[in-house]
Parts: C-alpha cells; structure tokens; sequence
C-alpha cells in the first residue's frame, strides 16, 4: 500500500469511528438559535433527508422531534429545549440508532450526529412499517386486501401478519373479531352483547385462508415483497412535532379539542375518563364520570367539545349519556336517553355538536344502534327542559343513518355516513330533512368540521379524499390525496388557508393549500391511529393536534414553512 493510500484509509478509519462514538461537541459562545444539533447518516446512503429525530429530557412527559432536511441536518429550536439530559429516538422504516443514545443539552449549541444502521432482515424491518405499508406489501386482491383495513380498528396489522394461526384458526378468529366494539384495545377487549355463542366453524373461510396465506403459519418468513413509502422530504421536514404523554399508561385519546385559554381536552375512547392538558406544562388533569350501565359493555366516550360559554360536552357512548362539565365550578351534569334501556341494545351515544346552542339553546348527537332501533340516528335536545326529539325521515327518503352530525351558524344539522354518497342538512325549526348528492359516488364522508362560512370539510374515507360542500352555494369541491391508504378519517379548514386531514393507516397528516391545490405530508412520530383532527387556529401558520387512539399520546404538527 502506498503511503497516500494508507494516510487515506486511516482517515476514512478515524472519521468512522468518530462518527459510531456520536460525540457530542459544543459550539463556540454565541447567540446560536439552536439548543441540539446534528447531521443523521448511514454508511449505505450518506446524510439522509425525512428521519424523525426525537428528544425527551429525563422526568418529562413531553418529547419534541424535528426532521432532518436535504443535507440530513437536523435542529431543535432553542426555545424548545430546557438544559438536561435527552433521551434521542429516530423514526426511519429500515434504519435504527446502533445504541441507546442520549444528549446534555446545555446553554451553547449541542452537536450530536447520528449514524444510523441499515435494517437488513426484511421481518425486523416490518415491524417498523405502517399499516399502510404492510395493506401495500400484502398480495391479493384489492377486496381481499381491502378486508385489512377493518383490523386497525383495535390494533396494527403487525398482529395479523406476525400471527402463527393455519387458515381454520385464522378463521376461527376472523368471526371472532367483529364481536369487539370498535372502541376495543390488546388491553380493553370490549365484546357487543350478543346472543348466544360463537357458531361452530369446523372448515376455513375465504377471509380465513387469506389471512393465513399472508401470515407465519406455514414460514419463517414473509413470502413477499415489503414495500415502504418515501421518507419526507422538502416542505415534509419543515416541521415540528409536540408529542404529550398522557398519564394512564392504556388511554386512548380519540378527539381533541381547545377551550378559550388554549387547554387541550381530550375524550378517552376505551376508558371511563376525558381530561385536560395544559399544554404548556404537560399537566394532566382527568375527570371520570358515573357510570349507568355496568357490567361487559364498552365504557369511554368519542366526541368532546367546549360551547361558546366554555362547558365541555362530552358524547359517553354505551353510557347513553351527554356528559357536560363546567370547569369554572367543577360542577359535572349529565344528561341520560329517555327510551326504555330493553330497547339500547349494543347502542352508543356518539357524536355532539354544542357550537351554535346559543342560537337556540338545542343541541344536536348521534346515536348508533348496532341491531338496527330506530331510536338510533340525530337528535335534537333542548337541555334546559331535557326534552330528547329524535329526527324522523319520511317513508321513501334516502338512507340517513348519520355517523357525524355537525351544526351550521344557525344551528341546522348536517349528517354524513363514510358508506353514503350523500350529505343531508335537517332544519333546526322543521326538522325537515334535504339530501345533497357527492360528485363522485361509492363513498361518503366519515367525520367533518363547519368552517366559518358555513362550508362543511369533510374526510371521504373510503375514497381516499377530502371533500368540501358549500352550504350557501350547494356546490361540492373535492381533492385526492396523493398517498394511498390515507383513509382520511376527519377534516378541518383553518379559516385561512389551510385545510388538514390524517387517517388511520399511513401515520401521515396532510395539510391541503386551498387555494393552490398543494399538499404536504408529514410523517408522524410514531404509530397513530387517528380518528380526529383538530385544527389550531392562531398563529401566522395554523397547526394540527392529534389523539393516538392506539396510545396515550396527544400531537401537535407545527409547520415551519407556509
């Protein structure tokens, strides 16, 4: 070897080992507007665009991520970022830090470089993908496959795909998995009452012998290929993420939304609870209230709102009850269904809109009756009097079965269904009902917010769009968003320019520009099976929060970039 090839080799050596050490460095005194920084690469593919970078400083329920940018250099703002001790997390599908990394953030810059590790066993890279990624690997047919977006409901998929069960306990478990309530977890397995016992299944299914086709029953090994979805890039790693945990190791968070001085309350969707985050110091504070019904049958709650005078109303579901706190007093009412119980059955009081109550003291829900009662639909309450009126259709209308009810300026009810290419309006003084049709047909919207022009968004979940209808002009814009298996789930419009949306399989959040027709995406943090978005309004650029439904977290998305 030549002596400048050997000076070349032990450079390259040297410059390795600094790197897999991570050695933290600090930045000459001065005013740096960065509390940690770094460069985060792999000696596959040199620095790299669009990995999470996350820091959490000991004792904190709270965590900050950032994304690395083109020249896979990542910041943390300053005024994110108290002096302490880091624990460092990275989300890249393929890509792990070698060691349990740390950082001392101090009152200079902190430097810290991340050298990652390629993922070369394709099983351990699965257990990092999304459900969308795995629904996207999956072989089959698009029905076939379409059947798997209906486990993530309680769990990810990683529980089908890394199961060991031959196609009749495949079977066996498939009819199991409907008798779960959709509000279902590993830790709360909440079963629908049902009559009589699971029926005897002594040969395989379709979905059975599906499901085993695509699990570990008969391999080691995936027999197919794993496809993963590009890592974020450009306006994607303009962002910052809040991540809140939440104190109760199982919560489930499902909606989120703000009261007047900017506390977070959050419906838990598992467990006899809702709460309020101050999100500034990450304190919790949880409420519980009374239980109606006991025995096996879903607890928790789905809807949470806060009326024009700050009284949070939340929707408890198989509690058959509207729960309303005052956080003023502390004083808790609640407010129950006035129809006989023998006729509830595997019902849920659901949705709950108190955003225009003060045009006339009404209130609108939604309540779902799995066996089909017709006491099941909208209704619309007068509190004061605790006069319940169930909206009726008349005989030939078009099928009405809301599973979100939003309020208009004046109080009208509006109804979607994700499995009816309609949205309805009902008239707060009539209780008239008129059916707009959607442009494109096959899907509905799921959940959706009223903007301040009376204009519905809404996310069309089967469909893979966001929908906008305007209630003034009857008109109906829509917009497809560009990754597959986005489901979105809800939508709301900042009042500005922006309208965002998420679903429950990819881990992306999706801000729409209106006007320009563009989208960006941000990966999440982590796994989040989002049923909700909630927009924050204030700011020069609105911003995103999230429940995982699936953790105990809440999430902020803070775009940097317009």
């Amino acid at each position: 070897m030549t002596k400048a090839k050997l000076f070349a080799a032990v450079a390259v050596v040297t410059m390795l080992v600094a790197t897999a050490s991570m050695k933290i460095t600090h930045a000459a005194e001065g005013n740096s507007l960065a509390a940690l920084a770094g460069t985060v690469s792999s000696q596959a593919d040199g620095p790299m665009e669009g990995v999470l970078v996350g820091a959490k400083r000991e004792g904190s329920t709270i965590s900050t991520w950032v994304v690395s940018n083109a020249q896979g250099q990542y910041s943390f703002p300053r005024d994110r970022m108290q002096p302490g001790r880091y624990a460092i997390s990275i989300r890249a599908v393929g890509y792990e830090l070698p060691a349990a990394t740390s950082a001392d953030v101090h009152s200079n810059e902190t430097r810290l470089d991340l050298p990652l590790t390629k993922i070369t066993r394709p099983m351990k890279i699965a257990t990092q993908m999304s459900n969308a990624e795995l629904i996207m690997s999956a072989p089959g047919t698009p029905a076939q496959r379409n059947q798997l977006g209906g486990c993530v409901n309680c769990h990810t998929l990683q529980r089908v795909f890394f199961s060991h069960f031959d196609p009749l306990e495949m079977s066996v478990v498939a009819a199991r998995m409907p008798r779960h309530t959709n509000n279902s977890s590993p830790m709360h397995p909440w079963f629908r009452p049902q009559e009589g016992p699971l029926p005897a299944i002594t040969e395989p299914t379709s979905l059975g012998r599906y499901l085993s086709s695509i699990n570990l029953s008969a391999t080691d090994a995936f027999q197919f290929p794993l496809k993963t979805l590009p890592r974020p890039k450009g306006k994607g790693t303009q962002v910052i993420y809040t991540v809140y945990d939440l104190p109760r190791p199982y919560a489930s968070p499902h909606d989120v939304a703000f009261d007047a001085d900017g506390n977070a309350w959050y419906s838990d969707f598992n467990s006899q609870y809702f709460g309020k985050l101050d999100v500034k110091t990450g304190k919790v504070v949880e409420y519980s209230p009374p239980l109606r019904r006991l025995g096996q049958i879903a607890q928790g709650g789905l809807q949470i709102d806060v009326d024009k005078q700050g009284r949070v109303y939340y929707g408890n579901m198989s509690q058959l009850q509207i729960v309303r706190l005052d956080p003023k007093t502390g004083k808790m009412e609640t407010f129950q269904l006035p129809t006989p119980e023998s006729t509830w059955g595997d019902a849920h009081l659901t949705m709950i809109d108190p955003e225009h109550m003060d045009v006339d003291g009404h209130l609108w829900i939604n309540i779902a009756f799995d066996n089909g009662a017709e006491s099941g639909g909208t209704w619309h309450i007068d509190l004061a009097k605790n006069k319940w009126t169930p909206v009726k259709y008349a005989q030939g209308s078009p099928s009405a079965r809301a599973y979100d009810v939003v309020a208009d300026s004046q109080n009208n009810a509006w109804g979607m269904q994700m499995t009816n290419d309609k949205l309805w309006k009902t008239d707060a003084k009539t209780l008239q009902t008129t059916w707009y049709d959607f442009p494109t047909k096959g899907a509905g919207c799921r959940r959706g917010h009223m903007d301040a022009q009376d204009r519905i968004w809404c996310g069309v979940f089967n469909g893979n769009r966001l929908a906008m209808f305007d209630t003034k002009t009857l008109k109906f814009t829509e917009w497809t968003v560009p990754t597959e298996w986005t489901r979105p789930y809800d939508a709301q419009y900042d009042d500005k320019a922006y309208a965002w949306t998420a679903g429950m399989d990819n881990d992306i959040a999706v801000r729409l520009n209106v006007a320009t027709g563009e989208f960006t995406q941000y990966l999440l943090p982590h796994e989040t099976n989002v049923r909700h978005v909630e927009v924050q309004k204030s700011g020069a650029l609105s911003s995103l929060w999230l429940g995982d439904q699936h953790g105990n977290t809440l999430i902020k998305i803070e775009p940097l970039a317009p």
